[in-house]
């Protein structure tokens, strides 16, 4: 049998005492015609491989370059070197792959994360992004098993869709129409699309979050985790145009059980990598803190990376409505010295990403849940709350704000009432006849019902420590790149 390796990960907690073993992986460094340093990803930790003088010919010793990929086989042995406790002295090597060490782009030496993101098909092969994305592997495991506990069904919603869940018209379009400007048209010169593929205008998901209520009214706990897509022309470290989201779907859920489920859900899942991937979040933490010495004191994070994911897991997250953050946003200093860049106007205003980080960095130095946010900065399918003093109309919304991040989780309580939802729909001119199925929900056995939406990639942002949202999906889709 070819495979009959033992990962370096399972080799290195091992007890060195002559056991053979065969490993396989690629070169990282080759030093002295003696030393292999080799790597399988399954781990940022090398296995030497002790290559004895003469044992060897010429030949194959020339082929052994960085990134060439190796099958060893022999007799594991304590080391005698610095920092590592075993070697595996070499009784036989194999070049499965040959790699010419000059071309390649990845020497053993620092690169930037900008020029990382050039060669993004590489770039797992650097410690720095084994660690993120096996930590992304971790959490994403944790994710399914939490709601598995919690008896919740996964479903798998629709990637090409009709509807824009979110109401802001910025999606992909897909068609099978020519783009040559020779599609059919209507009379008044619109595009009929009657004659595209599926007989109507369609998009590439936003959310779906619309189809997941469906789901919730009948099996009552579903969750979905799955791509989504939005054609926002934002070149900025926290946006991408092609992401993930978690987005559970809850019957019999009022607000308050929507927060409790989502601070219950971030903590699982963080916990659950810190308990699994603690090499690879100790790596991250040494690296952010090696990066942070280039700052000012006052841009350097208060707590390390391990400490700031130990208090979340040891902390409540403070709560407060979004009323209440505006007075502390308007009497704060920041605010007076005008210190922020948009500038604190009211109420009614929307949040902007500054003015999230100040209150979880600054004011409360801890994740906040916002909750009861005014109605017309938010999407149509939010309860509507009762008793609001006019003019100040306000939903049953819910944001979750994380340190060094802003926005993690968008949720609310869905409104359940007929009535309020059309004429919250008419209001914002959603057409309500092309959503007749959703509103199907609310004739035939209404519930009160909520949910939340966890943007994926920030949640890895968050637990590894990585600035740029870029470098924590593999293959980043934003403005002018579709590279790999």
């Amino acid at each position: 049998m070819f495979n009959n390796r033992i990962k370096i990960k399972d080799l290195l907690l091992q007890e060195p005492q002559g056991q053979q073993v065969t490993v396989m992986g690629w070169v990282r460094t080759f030093r002295n015609n003696q030393f292999i340093a080799l790597n399988d990803g399954s781990t940022n930790n090398n296995i030497q491989i002790v290559v004895e003088l003469g044992q060897f010919g010429d030949d194959l010793l020339k082929r052994i370059t960085t990134s060439a990929a190796l099958k060893v086989t022999g007799n594991v042995e304590p080391s005698l070197g610095k920092g590592q406790k075993m070697d595996l002295k070499a009784s036989s090597i194999e070049v499965l792959g040959d790699s010419d060490a000059e071309k390649y782009p990845l020497q053993p030496k620092k690169h930037s994360l900008e020029f990382l993101r050039e060669i993004a098909h590489l770039r797992f092969r650097t410690n720095t992004f084994g660690s993120v994305f096996r930590v992304r592997h971790a959490l994403a495991f944790a994710i399914h098993q939490f709601f598995n506990e919690k008896g919740f069904v996964y479903m798998h919603t629709p990637i090409i869709t009709a509807s824009d869940a979110e109401g802001a018209g910025e999606t992909f379009r897909v068609t099978t129409l020519p783009i040559d400007g020779s599609a059919p048209k209507n009379d008044d010169g619109s595009i009929n699309f009657k004659e595209d593929f599926f007989g109507r205008s369609t998009n590439l998901t936003v959310s779906g979050q619309l189809e997941g209520e469906l789901g919730a009214t009948a099996f009552g706990d579903i969750y979905t985790f799955g791509p989504t897509f939005r054609a926002e022309n934002s070149n900025t470290a926290r946006h991408l145009a092609e992401f993930w989201m978690i987005e559970p779907e809850m019957a019999f859920y009022d607000l308050e059980d929507n927060m409790n489920l989502a601070e219950e859900f971030i903590k699982y899942i963080i916990k659950y990598a810190m308990e699994n991937n603690r090499e690879d979040l100790e790596f991250l933490a040494q690296r952010l803190a090696d990066e942070e010495k280039q700052l000012p004191q006052d841009k350097r994070s208060e707590l390390g990376l391990i400490e700031k994911l130990e208090f979340v897991l040891n902390n409540g997250f403070e709560r407060l409505t979004y009323t209440e953050a505006i007075a502390i946003l308007k009497d704060s200093n920041h605010n007076k010295k005008k210190k922020f860049q948009y500038e604190i106007t009211g109420w009614g205003m929307d949040l902007q990403s500054e003015h999230e980080r100040y209150l979880v960095e600054k004011h409360f130095k801890k994740p906040v849940i916002l909750y009861n946010y005014p109605a017309a900065i938010k999407a149509f399918y939010m309860r509507q709350n009762d008793g609001c003093e006019a003019g100040k109309e306000t939903v049953a919304a819910m944001d979750i704000l994380a340190p060094g991040i802003g926005e993690i989780v968008g949720g609310s309580q869905r409104e359940e009432r007929l009535d309020k939802l059309t004429s919250r729909m008419e209001a914002m001119n959603i057409p309500a006849d092309e959503l007749w199925w959703y509103l199907d929900t609310r004739r035939f056995g209404t519930v009160p019902h909520a949910g939340f939406g966890l943007g994926f990639e920030r949640m890895v942002q968050f637990v590894t420590g990585m600035t740029n949202i870029r470098d924590v999906i593999a293959f980043p889709r934003t403005p002018k790149s579709a590279e790999f």
